[in-house]
């Protein structure tokens, strides 16, 4: 991958030769960092849950030791992508996904007005924690990790939990406890330095290949657009280039793992860009980082693919991409 990286350095021309001097040595540096999400971090990345739910996740989150407030969100993520209006085929409504009659029995009124209400997120959001956490107590007694035995029961059922002494061996299930908890990452505040991605140096290399290539709205590359990509169709190809399938658009690209600090970017982490900033739903451009505060973006109509500045006032934050973070992304959401 290192050897890629330098190759495609040395393919920069003229004023970009200084960005592509920041790429390899940062690169390189990046070898030396380690850490990851701490175990046990109940704080929320910024902006990874809009503003409107933030503090009734991070209130409801902490109701008992098997769930925690990235736990929830990222529940709720996978359930709607936080539409509180979303309904499913399976007749299941609102933010956390219920269906009628585990709402009659399981619902709660969170927001303490009289009413239990599955459409609103004041009620869905603490009747979802509670419902967690009323599973989790059914299956305390079963050998092994309780936050895993709880999303195995939320799946499956909690008898399938007891009967099998754990999380049941059913790939629906064993899928389902994996999806949540490694989404969780997603919605976690990192403690400590993030690791690096693997695939990032060759994300890096798809993108300089591009550079100079003309924008085009809803642009992903192919032969019939004449080679031409937006800015997440970009991305998209970029990671896909190193085998990592990302979303297609840039809001859910940021839950395809943890998410370091300015101070700590790496080349390679995808960086976005919104007009509100304590919401990644609201997220409306996305880059590839390569070092020195530049990244390799698709801009805007009429512009080319080219390197620019990330630090704007618009900066949302970033994403190191995980081939499990990106996996574990859901593939469609509730219908509206």
């Amino acid at each position: 991958m290192r050897k890629a990286w330098i190759v495609a350095g040395s393919a920069v021309a003229g004023g970009t030769g200084f960005v592509t001097l920041l790429v390899v040595g940062t690169y390189m540096a990046a070898g030396s960092l380690a850490g990851g999400v701490g175990q046990g971090a109940v704080g929320l990345a910024k902006g990874s849950v809009p503003a409107a739910y933030q503090s009734i996740v991070q209130q409801w989150g902490n109701l008992c030791p098997a769930i925690n407030p990235a736990l929830l969100a990222a529940q709720l993520y996978q359930e709607s992508g936080f539409n509180p209006n979303a309904k499913s085929p399976a007749k299941a409504y609102g933010i956390a996904q219920f269906i009628e009659g585990t709402w009659a029995a399981h619902g709660v009124d969170g927001d303490g007005d009289g009413d239990r209400d599955i459409w609103d997120p004041r009620d869905a959001i603490p009747s979802a924690a509670s419902y967690d956490c009323k599973l989790a107590s059914y299956v305390k007694d079963v050998p092994g990790d309780v936050t895993k035995n709880m999303l195995a029961s939320y799946n499956a059922g909690a008898y399938a939990v007891i009967k099998y002494k754990g999380v049941p061996p059913y790939r629906e299930t064993q899928n389902y406890v994996k999806t949540i908890t490694t989404l969780e990452k997603s919605f976690a505040r990192p403690v400590g330095r993030v690791q690096p991605s693997q695939q990032a140096a060759g994300a890096i290399y798809y993108a300089q290949k591009k550079l100079g290539t003309e924008y085009l709205w809803g642009g992903n590359g192919t032969a019939d657009q004449n080679g031409r990509f937006d800015c997440s169709g970009l991305t998209k190809a970029a990671y896909e280039s190193v085998g990592i399938a990302l979303p297609r658009v840039a809001n859910d690209q940021y839950n395809a793992g943890p998410h370091p600090k300015r101070d700590e970017l790496l080349p390679g982490d995808l960086v976005f860009f919104s007009d509100d900033l304590t919401n990644s739903r609201a997220i409306r451009h996305v880059g590839i980082y390569v070092g020195g505060g530049y990244m390799i973006d698709a801009p805007r109509p009429g512009a080319v693919i080219r390197f620019d500045p990330v630090d704007t006032p618009d900066y949302f934050g970033a994403t190191r991409v995980t081939e499990d973070g990106a996996k574990a992304l859901p593939s469609a959401s509730p219908e509206v």
